[in-house]
């Protein structure tokens, strides 16, 4: 690390001689494995774009230039050179650095960033904030690494080729998005790549950019070369660099996909372990059953099949029956509702952060046309993740639309019998609530009907205080009922099954004999599933408490803090209960 331990700003890579800049690299690259290897993170979009930074910061000077990254999958190289190479380098230091673009670190960081297809729609907006202000200095705008498939990239683009002033976009075309490129685009950047960038069709110059092909985006002289032509510039450029995703690690060259982002202790890992079952072996089975009995199931993905282990033997199997849309959530909402109306049975499998972006779609091209197709929320729950991908915020999203059927399984037998449920069904747009962690399994086959919408299960009948368990917080509610009994209270427990709606007349029944009603869900409160309990005992005597998270933005705060603060551990609920029937 002799060079790295030099560079406190920009401007000690600006004294660097070309020589030492390559040493330089190398120092990041050591710094990138070790911060992933001890916490985890995006580990082959940061060694491919290596060169690049150093020769971006050699040649523009942040932060009166300035950048902006997509994705932030890109962004470790920046924070090391602009005053955060502690956040790499020494472990006190790791949870200091968030692993996505901040300017609460940093004045060299402008937005936080951590989903899709955003930068250039930024950058756009920055150039035309200092054009209007009478300022002059460079915008530089990075996106790829797949982000080009998402939608707000085209428009984008679109909006930016008409800037008559210094727009710089740096298109990082690495030959992959997180698994491989989907879509007609990437066909042309082949075409490009192929030529040295003298390709006839060219998408960029067909939208009015002028454009540049750098054949080797990890030579930095070559890149300093292109970086000084296309400086000051005052009319939008693209500067079409082609780089090796993983560059500097062998194992993360030769198989991209699995290394575009690690778990710690990846250097460590031994091949060999047996899969051992889990949800998305269970969907995975499902959906491989449905194929296999020539079922005309389409299993649908947006660039992040590694996130449900939709690996290459499962989409190899799968052929035809599978699609991945590239990252462009809304279009994988809208294709899942065109395939549902035609006859097709899709199954689409998104994260509970980026199902965010489909909001739109799920309203206007899904449920207002009852499109029966099913979609599987991954992940959604608390976590102690960046603010950027927090998975909080899917149930008061997705539970409010009307027509859409949100259901929360709480166990194996449930998950199989739902997925079942949806698929055979032609009424409804249903998503589930994928259960994280282990598998929980009853041994006993789930007969539920799901077709009589909103019918709670009862699944001990007590009285004075109910407890309505939700999803994977369920067994939080068992946990609760335990610990009331030794307190000498025999407690209700109910898994209501349904987010989207109330069993109206279970909770009527409870008015009888109960005087508290508790509501524990993973995720926000604020319109979420308790209010609606909440809501229907209004003008009664009936007291509820909902346990959920706040609504708030939290950045990489420990979950034993977060349960803390939402009081979602059985013995703070207990206390509060206490309180209330005292």
């Amino acid at each position: 690390m002799q060079i790295l331990d030099r560079i406190d700003s920009p401007q000690d890579v600006k004294k660097m001689s070309l020589e030492e800049m390559e040493e330089l690299a190398g120092d990041i690259r050591e710094g990138i494995m070790k911060r992933v290897n001890t916490i985890g993170g995006h580990l082959g979009p940061d060694l491919g774009i290596v060169e690049a930074t150093i020769a971006l910061h050699y040649v523009f000077d942040s932060p009166k230039d300035k950048f902006v990254f997509d994705v932030s999958h890109q962004v470790y190289p920046h924070k090391m050179l602009t005053g955060r190479k502690q956040g790499f380098l020494d472990s006190a230091y790791y949870s200091k650095i968030s692993g996505y673009s901040n300017p609460s670190e940093s004045e060299h960081d402008h937005f936080v960033i951590g989903h899709t297809s955003t930068s250039v729609s930024l950058a756009t907006g920055m150039a035309k904030a200092r054009d209007i202000k009478g300022e002059n200095y460079n915008v530089i705008a990075l996106i790829g690494d797949g982000s080009l498939s998402g939608g707000e990239a085209y428009e984008g683009f679109n909006n930016a080729a008409e800037l008559n002033s210094n727009m710089i976009i740096i298109v990082n075309d690495n030959e992959m998005s997180i698994a491989p490129n989907r879509g007609g685009l990437y066909k042309n950047l082949k075409e490009l790549r192929e030529t040295n960038g003298g390709a006839q069709n060219n998408v960029f110059k067909a939208i009015g950019f002028e454009y540049c092909y750098v054949p080797d985006g990890n030579n930095i002289n070559t890149l300093i070369e292109t970086f000084e032509k296309v400086k000051n510039t005052n009319h939008p450029t693209v500067v079409h660099i082609h780089t090796l995703k993983g560059k500097g690690y062998k194992p993360a060259e030769e198989d991209k996909e699995t290394y575009h982002w690690q778990l710690p202790g990846f250097l460590e890992q031994k091949n060999g372990a047996c899969e051992q079952e889990s949800y998305n072996s269970i969907t995975k089975d499902f959906l491989l059953s449905k194929k296999q009995q020539n079922e005309p199931v389409v299993a649908i993905t947006a660039a992040t099949p590694g996130v449900f282990d939709f690996n290459p033997d499962f989409r190899t199997k799968m052929g035809d029956n599978f699609t991945d849309v590239g990252i462009a959530e809304e279009h994988a909402i809208a294709y899942a509702s065109g395939l549902a109306r035609n006859g097709a049975k899709p199954v689409l499998a998104l994260m509970s952060s980026f199902v965010q972006r489909t909001y739109d779609q799920m309203s206007q091209d899904m449920a207002l046309n009852n499109s029966p197709a099913t979609v599987l929320i991954y992940w959604g729950g608390i976590s102690g993740a960046d603010m950027t991908h927090l998975c909080t915020f899917d149930i008061p999203l997705i539970s409010n639309i009307p027509n859409i059927v949100y259901l929360a399984p709480t166990n194996k037998e449930e998950y199989i019998a739902m997925l079942e449920w949806s698929y055979k069904q032609t009424e409804h747009s249903v998503f589930i609530r994928v259960p994280a962690g282990d598998v929980i399994s009853t041994g006993i086959k789930d007969t539920t009907d799901y077709s009589i919408l909103n019918r709670f299960k009862l699944v001990h009948q007590g009285q004075k205080v109910a407890i309505i368990g939700a999803g994977d917080f369920f067994c939080l509610g068992q946990q609760v009922s335990e610990e009331l009994f030794k307190y000498g209270i025999n407690a209700t427990l109910i898994n209501p099954c349904y987010l989207t709606g109330v069993d109206e007349e279970m909770l009527e029944s409870l008015k009888k004999d109960h005087s508290l009603v508790i509501t524990l869900e993973n995720g926000e409160l604020d319109g979420g599933f308790g209010e609606k309990i909440t809501r229907f005992y209004g003008s009664s005597d009936m007291k509820v408490l909902n346990y959920g998270s706040k609504k708030e933005f939290t950045d990489r705060v420990p979950l034993e803090e977060l349960y803390n603060r939402y009081h979602l551990k059985k013995e703070l609920i207990v206390e509060d209960i206490q309180k209330v029937l005292n």
